[in-house]
């Protein structure tokens, strides 16, 4: 099926109705109103223009009806032992699947739908984020299903592990996960997000994430989009950071035919913190975007990022980074870092590092490089005896380790190594 972007955008406003009550079920039409008044973003669109959408245009998406029955051996390879493990497939809560044995009283995770009654969610669902000016945001607002509400409220020694799994279907599928997060005073947790999906099948991810950090609260955040080849995966993610707390962000784009990932971060708080880590992956016709947006909007605010891209084949890697330091945020600490590596002649990377400064007390700093391969180093491991493929295969995953190694959680670490080796050897191949 070969659909214009106008056709494309009107299947999906046909979603399946989801029936709410009370405040939700005014946020959800308040969302398709701004659906329909703003429509999918063009090239015109400064933030969307270095961006094809086009491939996702052409695919009439239907909405799920009910979700595919997988056992424990389907998920496997995804597993984190020890982890509280909450499922989702194809936009669905399954508790046959999760595992919440290790969460203890200073922590709640569950389905959102279940718990649509607490406290914490009325007061934060659909506030931080800006569903009126993103038509994805709204359209995953209106039509969701369920998602993850995570509530901590100690410290957490457990990884959290929101695992979304998209199945194959007969027609192009719209899923839409969605996720609250919400940290209280002086918690600790470790949040794994991971977006996978199982056969070969057309699908679209629209996902939407919150986290509030209340004061000196810590959340390591990790975020792994590992979608299938021919999905497409579109993630926005919304951030509010309170006095004295720490968020650290690694996100990682190894899938997808197209995925692009919004963060948007608030500092709301003297002297919180934000550490941002981020790699895109990719190669083929693939095409990955990474926006990110830190305000800071108060005095003594730090944030240090470092994006990584690795770019093969005819693959598209785009970066846009963004820190707004405002008229009161005096001692105001930012370094923003933009590493890029091409592997192919006909691969694309385009990096925007941006910093826009509104007085003059601050620390602030940015940059960016875009390179290939060191040809000595390449030289020394062949001269050692291995081959072209293995020796790129080791550079390529050396250069990708410096983010990699910073997911606080081994076993992650370990897997996701592994992935990098096979695939970067298959793309060799």
């Amino acid at each position: 099926m070969n659909l214009t972007k106008e056709q494309c955008f009107e299947q999906l406003l046909l979603g399946k109705d989801v029936k709410s009550e009370g405040w939700l079920a005014a946020i959800r039409i308040d969302a398709l109103e701004r659906a329909r008044s703003l429509h999918f973003p063009s090239e015109r669109h400064d933030d969307w223009r270095f961006t094809d959408m086009s491939p996702m245009f052409q695919h009439g998406f239907q909405p799920v009806g009910s979700f595919a029955r997988l056992a424990l051996a389907d998920i496997g390879k995804f597993s984190i032992p020890g982890s509280i493990r909450l499922v989702f497939v194809d936009g669905y809560y399954d508790a046959g699947l999760s595992d919440l044995a290790q969460a203890d009283a200073g922590v709640t995770v569950a389905s959102l739908v279940e718990r649509s009654g607490d406290q914490q969610i009325e007061a934060h669902f659909s506030r931080h984020v800006p569903y009126q000016q993103d038509a994805f945001a709204a359209l995953n607002t209106r039509f969701f299903e369920d998602g993850a509400f995570v509530n901590v409220s100690g410290e957490v020694a457990a990884p959290i592990h929101i695992l979304h799994v998209a199945t194959r279907r007969e027609t192009p599928s719209a899923i839409y996960p969605r996720c609250l997060v919400v940290m209280g005073k002086n918690s600790r947790a470790t949040l794994i997000e991971d977006y996978a999906g199982i056969g070969d099948g057309v699908y679209l991810s629209n996902a939407v994430t919150e986290a509030v950090l209340e004061e000196h609260s810590q959340l390591q955040h990790v975020r792994v989009q590992r979608e299938e080849k021919n999905a497409f995966h579109i993630g926005h993610g919304s951030v509010v950071a309170a006095k004295g707390s720490i968020y650290t962000s690694t996100s990682l784009a190894f899938g997808a035919r197209v995925s692009r990932h919004t963060l948007h971060i608030t500092q709301q708080g003297e002297g919180a913190e934000m550490h941002l880590n981020g790699l895109a992956l990719i190669s083929g016709r693939q095409i990955a975007d990474t926006h990110t947006r830190i305000d800071h909007a108060v005095p003594k605010g730090k944030s240090v990022q470092l994006h990584k891209c690795i770019a093969d084949g005819a693959s598209h890697a785009v970066f846009s980074g963004k820190v707004i330091v405002h008229t009161g945020a005096v001692g105001t600490d930012s370094v923003q870092s933009s590493r890029n590596l091409l592997l192919s002649g006909k691969a694309h990377i385009d990096t925007q590092p941006q910093l826009e400064i509104y007085n003059e007390d601050v620390s602030c700093k940015h940059g960016a490089t875009v390179g290939q391969i060191d040809a000595d180093a390449l030289f020394f491991l062949k001269s050692r005896g291995l081959d072209d493929v293995r020796a790129r295969s080791l550079l390529t995953h050396a250069f990708a380790a410096e983010i990699i190694e910073k997911i606080p959680v081994p076993s992650l670490v370990e897997s996701l190594d592994r992935t990098i080796l096979d695939e970067r050897m298959k793309v060799g191949e």
